[in-house]
């Protein structure tokens, strides 16, 4: 059995790797180990991600795709969902999820499944599902406050827009301009790569320009 741990953030502003000791400790508690972290920083409205492409490219039948809720694999659309639903199943791949205690199984041989762990299977695709629309749901209701908040606020006059973290960058600046390098910035900060990097980007053209 290969377990390979899905890690995903919605945004560059998000650490994708934040949940990784959790997995770690759940698969060590059940005498089991990840062979491989996939890890990105996309939305889970979208369908094609590149790590969890690779990660089901890669998959063979019977390994695990470990995430630690099901938000983090979906938050897709019906039809989008059924397609990824699809490529998993077409891939024998089972998917574990830590706020999915019925998949908890999937980790146990099959040799090892007896009848109540058959009828927990059925009832955990089930559950899966219920879980997937359930994030989706709520996507689109954080979506819909924002956008009437954001409609409030313009006919106050109030609005301004996605304002940079300020705070948040001038602590990567000032890393980087002590001679850190951006590993020690993202370990030090527990900021994500993409943001980083882009810090990075910004101070090296700067002095270019000098």
């Amino acid at each position: 059995m290969f377990i390979r741990a899905y890690l995903r953030a919605s945004t560059q502003d998000q650490d994708a790797n934040r949940a990784k000791d959790q997995l770690l400790a759940f698969t060590k508690g059940r005498g089991q180990h990840i062979a491989s972290f996939y890890v990105e920083n996309e939305s889970g409205t979208k369908l094609q991600r590149p790590e969890l492409m690779k990660l089901l490219e890669e998959a063979g039948d019977g390994d695990v795709l470990l995430v630690e809720q099901v938000d983090r694999l979906s938050r897709l659309t019906n039809t989008d969902w059924e397609k990824l639903k699809g490529l998993i199943q077409a891939k024998g791949v089972k998917v574990v999820a830590l706020d999915l205690p019925t998949s908890h199984m999937f980790l146990t041989p099959a040799s090892a499944l007896d009848f109540t762990g058959l009828v927990l299977k059925a009832i955990n695709g089930m559950m899966l599902d219920m879980l997937a629309a359930i994030a989706r749901k709520d996507y689109e209701d954080r979506r819909r406050r924002q956008e009437q908040g954001i409609q409030k606020a313009k006919q106050e006059g109030k609005f301004r827009g996605r304002q940079p973290d300020d705070a948040k960058r001038q602590r990567i600046r000032q890393l980087l301009e002590e001679g850190k390098s951006r590993r020690e910035v993202e370990m030090l900060t527990g900021l994500s790569h993409g943001l980083v990097q882009k810090v990075a980007s910004l101070i090296q053209e700067k002095n270019d320009s000098n």
